[in-house]
């Protein structure tokens, strides 16, 4: 129903209706800014990232031909544009989270996740996922939080099905430990 209701929204905007397109923008603008975030990790550079891609999405609406849905025409947008962002902005960093793994055993004192209140379990959970490295963030976001399949987050991302399933393992198994951390 929902591609269908995108659809009807996209034909007008290729007649020239721009109401229409402000109708796509609201309803995808804010998984189109958490892909971006995801990827660069700044919220002004995100959010130029969003709007540069929706700018695209618009000049190029015409060759939309509906072969996938729209959200992940536009998502694939967003995924290529926040990439080339960051490769502009490339700064070389050297992560001390291998060495912290390595030299610190992770002690905690089990805080249990169902006893805690939804905003603090959606609070810890945030935190954990922004460990995570970009791609792997990206890739529990888009197939949890916004509950793409496997094949849509290929085409999302352009990573192989085996690459997405294996970085899904990766990262979960990472974000248990990220979780027993922070708890």
């Amino acid at each position: 129903m929902k591609n269908h209701d995108d659809r009807i929204y996209i034909e007008q905007v290729k007649q020239g209706n721009l109401a229409s397109y402000t109708y796509l923008v609201d309803k995808y603008k804010n998984m189109a800014f958490t892909i971006a975030i995801k990827i660069l990790s700044n919220t002004q550079d995100a959010e130029d990232a969003a709007q540069e891609s929706f700018v695209k999405a618009y000049m190029q609406i015409g060759s939309f031909e509906g072969k996938s849905k729209f959200s992940t025409w536009l998502y694939t947008i967003v995924y290529r544009t926040a990439v080339s962002k960051l490769q502009q902005h490339r700064m070389v960093l050297e992560s001390i989270d291998d060495e912290l793994e390595e030299n610190y055993a992770y002690e905690y004192s089990p805080a249990p996740l169902d006893a805690m209140q939804a905003s603090e379990r959606e609070r810890f959970v945030k935190e954990a996922i922004s460990r995570l490295p970009k791609i792997e963030a990206l890739v529990i976001t888009l197939f949890y939080l916004n509950e793409s399949p496997i094949e849509e987050i290929e085409q999302i991302t352009g990573l192989s099905n085996s690459n997405v399933k294996v970085k899904l393992f990766r990262a979960r198994k990472v974000l248990g430990k990220e979780l027993q951390f922070l708890l």
